[in-house]
């Protein structure tokens, strides 16, 4: 179809271009007039491709079409109009003249909320649903008939700018093109607007954005959120009229806080370390981040009192290069200003929003180590702020973006241990909505270490929507390999400046001994982001040769591509170690990150994520979500935007999520699940070794590994003395505190977990399986389990067949010479984890090794891992792999780019 383009904006432009995609001819485009010297991106978008561009300042004079306008309109022979954004009044005689007529894009679901201020009277009612409509334009405000209509969900902290950039804008374009295919297809409906429910509401200015304080608390935070960024609520504080942006409701608001009297409210509003709190009538309460005083400055609200107590750094002369080469870039964007001086507003001057967004990209291209936010120029509106503002992040000194922790702290281990509790989203710890919380609990003793923030469904969606942000608009996304390899390396020697700390509260919070923490929870924790850092900038596709298309040539390449935000779910029995083994090569790969911990042990996690933003990770590339599996793990894998999620836990979950990940939008999936390794001992071994790591095969970390040797084939003329050594070993180890340094054996991680080891002994007694030791719980206070040996076990028995997690040995005897015999054995089991071979004769070990059916195969070692190398199982122990190159495929895509020359 021959269509006119009325409009403007950005959105405008989307939309243009769009159409010109679905192969509609534009025969014109008629925008605003250029302000300032530029012209609006509709028009200059239009402009490059040839099409006609008019700028006519008015189309009406007096409430009469002006003729030469009309008649110019005219002339295209545009068979349809599509005003996508206009702030024109558009005559009847334009909007009637073509064959179709025109349509109108509207951001509210009409008839509620008619009129220019739609998307801010959304917010401001509290509406429940969003949305757009495409209508018929006809001589009333916003009443002509509905062509089509799409909604969404308000969330309860969108503002006018989040719910335009993750529905309006981007469905908002689709729709229009959908609508105009509808009409080209004969098939647009014209549906008349029912009045019920009709509301018109005029549009918001500054003069009537005040705030009315005599309100319940979420009525305050609907009008500042429906006013944020324009106009902006405001009100008076200290005799002058403030705006307040950032608006979020909060349960229990803290209650310390530096008092700041605000007149009209019904309590002073408290500046705490994480904004404004205020309260409305109903005692409920939100918090401000931000605050805007008359003459453009903006702070943040945490900074309300400090606020002009900061002094001026002296530049250095490479700072005051950048500084000249900045005052250059200040005067090409305010050309109507003569001359750039320290006083210079930037706002005053005419600066608009487009112009912040330029003013942060020419910032990168000339210090691409600084990268700026939108809300920076906001606050530094001044030439001589910008250049300070610009000048500490530099140097590593700005203050403002100082991460507020509210931390829980306990002198245990000789140490003082500082542990984040709540959620940690887009950067920032936060509570979960409604404050929800749990209780972990110390092993060792039973009692609660602390409270912990409860993840909700709607924590769930912000985190998703801040690591989309990150990936797809954020400093990450556009971040080159190698920076975010040394971003890695940073955050790995953070977690090594702590790591005694790391491993104190892995300790407490799962009953890891605090050596072992120290050497592997920790440690290879710390290898792990080392070994994937090295990664970042390594990650190639290939040249493929193809059939050349004679008498022109084909040259086709890969690209390696990362898949976008990936959810990562782990279990409790090595809660930072299975963290760092999926996440490091996660982010290697160039994805963000939604992490749930086990729900029983999240506080490693937590600090972690304070040490990411410590050492520079952007805002939304790491998010950590405490919370139940059935809630916060069932959503991550339902969720449309997460596109890959990796799995570490049962295999009984692991099929659930391999479900919901095929059936909510076919997400690439990773599972490492359950096991029952197999480890052969053959009598011609090294026994001594073979005791000693046929003993860390089972009671390594408490018997809590997924690769532990869940039964022991022993064969018969070795079995008795094998036996007789292991009890004598195992009534060796000392059982107790893990912070003790002569401890062996730490509690079981949970009490559930305890109680389900004690019923699996149980179990193997009744059935008839010779219990030499252990096997009960422990009389003490904590959750402790004597470490078990079982002999005579059947392969018929339930202890022969599942898994236990836990210290319990299981083992069988094989006849002497069996090899083919214990191997039909060994993988007679749905699982497929690891499995281990002793012997001394290596031409028996490969034969073993090779007939072994699991992802993983150690000969005359145990529980031998290495960063480097792969880590997987086969069958139902899952598919996919930790570790090693071959981790990186797990969070990569590949694109293959063919081109003709």
């Amino acid at each position: 179809m021959k269509i006119a383009v009325i409009g403007q904006s950005l959105f405008g432009q989307e939309v243009y271009k769009e159409l010109k995609k679905d192969g509609h001819v534009i025969v014109g485009v008629f925008t605003i007039p250029d302000k300032d010297g530029k012209a609006d991106p509709l028009g200059t978008e239009a402009e490059k491709d040839g099409v006609p561009v008019f700028k006519f300042p008015r189309w009406r004079l007096k409430g009469k079409a002006i003729d030469e306008v009309v008649e110019q309109y005219k002339a295209v022979g545009a068979e349809l109009n599509i005003l996508p954004f206009c702030s024109q009044f558009i005559p009847m005689e334009v909007i009637d003249h073509p064959r179709h007529g025109s349509i109108i894009y509207h951001p509210s679901l009409l008839p509620r909320h008619r009129g220019a201020s739609a998307i801010n009277w959304t917010l401001m009612h509290g509406d429940k649903k969003g949305g757009f409509t495409v209508f018929w334009a006809d001589d009333g405000l916003d009443t002509g008939p509905i062509l089509l209509q799409k909604e969404c969900d308000v969330e309860p902290d969108d503002t006018v700018n989040t719910i335009y950039k993750r529905f309006l804008f981007p469905e908002g374009v689709k729709g229009m093109v959908e609508a105009v295919r509808l009409i080209e297809a004969g098939k647009a409906p014209k549906i008349k607007q029912p009045e019920e429910g009709a509301t018109y509401e005029g549009i918001q200015k500054k003069d009537n954005a005040k705030i009315d304080w005599n309100q319940p608390a979420e009525a305050i935070h609907n009008w500042i959120r429906g006013n944020d960024k324009v106009p902006g609520a405001w009100a008076e504080v200290d005799g002058k009229n403030v705006t307040f942006y950032g608006s979020t409701l909060v349960d229990n608001g803290s209650t310390t806080g530096q008092p700041l009297e605000i007149p009209g409210t019904s309590r002073p509003g408290l500046v705490t370390k994480n904004g404004l709190i205020l309260f409305g009538n109903d005692g409920k309460t939100l918090l401000v981040k931000n605050l805007q005083f008359e003459d453009g400055k903006m702070i943040a609200a945490a900074q309300y009192f400090k606020a002009g107590s900061s002094t001026a750094v002296e530049l250095t002369e490479e700072e005051k290069s950048f500084a000249e080469q900045m005052r250059v870039v200040w005067k090409s964007i305010l050309t109507n200003v003569e001359k750039i001086d320290d006083s210079t507003d930037f706002f005053k001057s005419g600066a608009a929003s487009m112009d912040v967004v330029r003013l942060v990209e020419e910032v990168k291209l000339r210090a691409s180590q600084l990268q700026l936010q939108n809300e920076d120029v906001y606050m530094a509106t001044t030439f001589q702020e910008f250049i300070q503002m610009c000048v500490r992040k530099l140097r590593g000194e700005d203050a403002e973006e100082e991460l507020m922790v509210d931390y829980v702290e306990m002198n245990v281990n000789n140490m003082t241990i500082r542990m984040p509790h709540q959620l940690f989203i887009n950067g920032e710890f936060v509570d979960a909505e409604g404050g929800k919380t749990y209780k972990t609990i110390n092993p060792t003793n039973g009692e609660p270490i602390c409270d912990v923030s409860l993840a909700q469904i709607s924590d769930v969606e912000k985190a998703v929507a801040a690591a989309k942000e990150a990936f797809e608009e954020g400093e990450w996304g556009k971040m080159n390999p190698r920076d975010k390899g040394r971003l890695i390396y940073k955050l790995a020697d953070l977690m090594e400046q702590h790591q005694e700390e790391l491993a104190t509260i892995e300790a407490i919070d799962s009953g890891a001994v605090y050596t072992l923490a120290l050497k592997t929870h920790v440690g290879m924790s710390i290898q792990t982001f080392r070994y994937f850092a090295g990664w970042c900038d390594k990650i190639q596709g290939c040249t493929i040769p193809i059939n050349q298309a004679r008498p022109n040539h084909n040259l086709t390449f890969t690209k390696k591509e990362p898949i976008g935000v990936c959810a990562i779910v782990i279990p409790w029995n090595y809660p930072l170690m299975m963290l760092a083994w999926k996440t490091a090569a996660c982010l290697a790969a160039g994805n963000t990150v939604v992490l749930k911990p086990a729900q029983v042990t999240p506080l490693t996690a937590l600090k972690f994520a304070e040490l990411t933003a410590r050492a520079g990770f952007p805002k939304g590339v790491i998010n950590i979500l405490p919370g139940s599996g059935s809630l916060v793990g069932q959503r991550l894998s339902d969720h449309p935007d997460v596109r890959k999620l990796g799995f570490t836990g049962s295999t009984e979950i692991g099929k659930q999520i391999m479900k919901s990940c095929a059936v909510s939008n076919v997400k690439k999936v990773s599972l490492e699940l359950g096991g029952k390794s197999p480890l052969i001992i053959f009598s011609d071994c090294d026994l001594d070794k073979a005791v000693r790591m046929g003993m860390s095969s089972v009671f390594f970390n408490k018997g809590e590994n997924c690769i532990a040797a869940g039964r022991l084939f022993v064969e018969e003329s070795l079995h008795d003395t094998f036996v007789h050594r292991v009890v004598e070993e195992v009534k060796k180890m000392k059982t107790g505190d893990p912070l003790d340094r002569s401890t062996d054996h730490g509690p079981q991680n949970h009490k559930a977990h305890l109680d389900k080891l004690v019923e699996y002994c149980e179990k193997g007694v009744k059935e008839g399986a010779k219990l030499l030791c252990g096997g009960k719980q422990v009389s003490r206070p904590g959750f402790f389990f004597e470490p078990a040996v079982f002999t005579d076990v059947q392969d018929h028995m339930f202890i022969a067949i599942e898994e236990s997690f836990g210290p319990v040995m299981i083992i069988s005897k094989f006849k002497d010479g069996d090899v083919d015999g214990v191997l039909r054995r060994a993988n007679a089991t749905e699982y497929g984890l690891a499995s281990g071979v002793f012997t001394r004769d290596i031409s028996k070990a490969l034969y073993v090794s090779e007939r072994l059916q699991a992802g993983t195969v150690f000969i005359n070692t145990y529980n031998k891992t290495d960063v480097a190398a792969p880590f997987g199982g086969f069958k139902q122990s899952g598919f996919g792999k930790d570790l090693g190159q071959e981790a990186l495929n797990e969070y990569l895509k590949t694109k293959a780019v063919t081109i003709e020359y």
